[in-house]
């Protein structure tokens, strides 16, 4: 054992003391980096000095780092995709991408991943692309501490920040993204860890998802963006400590859940969304100690939903709690701060003695007729909630808080 161990050091130390480092710039050892990553062997180092380079279409094949000093500047001349990566353990970092071709039928980058282990793309800036960092069949890579900015105008002629595809175990973190069509877009991604990203004045979704499962998204924070973040068609999707904010319009949300199943939402904040979190046909979701603050609509649960469980959460300043279309409720609430609630303690073990219903009739009427939100804050809204109040027929029975806080959560 002892000499196999010396015999593997051994091998890394000389392979070690083989690598070399390529140098790229007027009066480096060569003039263009294609003729860097021709000259360089596996573990070898490409390092680009500060310049303008437009070499159309560059293609990686060896296992190398490229890297540059002081941002030098890979222009595609909006023609070309950029740079290509064809191979396991390529580092590429301290570049700026620029000016990537664009096509309505291709889908152009100006970084891809193609069917490559454990790539790390660190610390780039993307100015004026179409697809920012696209992977496809990746696994095991990291896209870490890159600023994507495009000037996206609408979602036919423009792409994704960063978008997967079929890939696994990614590991994507403190990424800054806006101007795209979608800031962050997966489609088929497994096991894979979003953390600290920054996705916000995108065009569509600031976050968008499809049949990607078994995947955790913690403190990042999308805002602002054209519709939100949609949520599709995954299972086992666990979402802590994210920020959902300012996303207003008729068809925006802080989040949209559309069968989804199996997954926990917790200490999420929804803020100053027209609504916080849209669900569709969704099933056995924990949504716990996450808080909702001045939002048009809290919470919309949609009848199709069944087996969630929505406790300890502050609902506070919003201007309607709960909305649902349907009388059948198959999910339960619990335990939650609800600022409307007129209840009582007489017991003072910090729970409310009568049960709270936070589905109002007005919401319903506003919901089916959005016209009528121009009653907000009326006499005539305020009497229709009392009446349903001591006389309840269309608000859903069922739906209700039986275990009401007095005082907010400390979130």
């Amino acid at each position: 054992m002892r000499l196999l161990t010396t015999i593997l050091f051994a091998v890394c130390f000389v392979t070690s003391l083989q690598a070399k480092t390529i140098t790229v710039g007027k009066g480096k050892q060569v003039a263009t980096i294609k003729q860097a990553i021709q000259l360089a062997v596996n573990g070898d180092t490409v390092c680009i000095y500060p310049g303008t380079y437009k070499e159309g279409h560059l293609s990686v094949t060896k296992s190398i780092s490229i890297k540059g000093i002081g941002y030098p500047v890979l222009d595609g001349e909006k023609k070309y995709e950029i740079l290509t990566i064809k191979a396991d353990r390529v580092v590429v970092e301290g570049l700026l991408f620029r000016y990537s071709g664009r096509s309505s039928y291709l889908d152009i980058a100006a970084v891809r991943i193609a069917e490559s282990r454990n790539v790390i793309i660190r610390n780039n800036r993307f100015e004026f692309t179409f697809f920012g960092i696209y992977s496809q069949h990746a696994t095991a890579c990291i896209i870490e501490g890159n600023r994507l900015q495009s000037d996206a105008k609408d979602e036919i002629n423009s792409a994704n920040g960063i978008h997967c595809w079929k890939s696994d175990s990614m590991f994507i973190s403190s990424n800054t993204v806006t101007g795209h069509r979608d800031g962050i877009y997966f489609e088929f991604v497994t096991n894979s860890q979003i953390k600290r990203n920054y996705s916000y004045q995108n065009i569509r979704y600031g976050l968008h998802f499809m049949f990607s499962n078994s995947n955790t998204y913690t403190s990042n924070t999308f805002q602002n963006n054209g519709a939100g973040v949609a949520v599709m068609y995954s299972n086992h999707i666990n979402m802590y400590h994210n920020v959902f904010a300012d996303n207003w319009g008729s068809a925006a949300y802080g989040i949209l859940l559309k069968d989804i199943s199996d997954g926990t939402i917790e200490g999420n904040h929804f803020q100053n969304n027209s609504t916080g979190v849209m669900m569709e046909g969704s099933s056995r979701l924990q949504m716990k100690k996450n808080r909702f603050s001045r939002n048009g609509w809290a919470l919309k649960m949609q009848a199709n939903c069944m087996d969630n469980l929505v406790t300890q959460n502050n609902f506070i300043g919003n201007s309607f709690d709960v909305a649902t279309n349907g009388e059948l409720v198959l999910s339960r609430f619990n335990a939650n701060y609800w600022d409307k609630y007129e209840g009582y303690d007489l017991n003072r073990n910090g729970t409310g003695d009568v049960p709270y219903r936070p589905v109002s009739l007005y919401a319903m009427v506003t919901e089916r007729n959005p016209a009528s939100l121009m009653l907000y804050r009326s006499f005539i809204s305020t009497l229709i909630d009392k009446v349903e109040k001591i006389m309840p027929s269309l608000t859903p029975v069922e739906l209700k808080d039986d275990h009401p806080l007095m005082k907010p959560l400390k979130l």
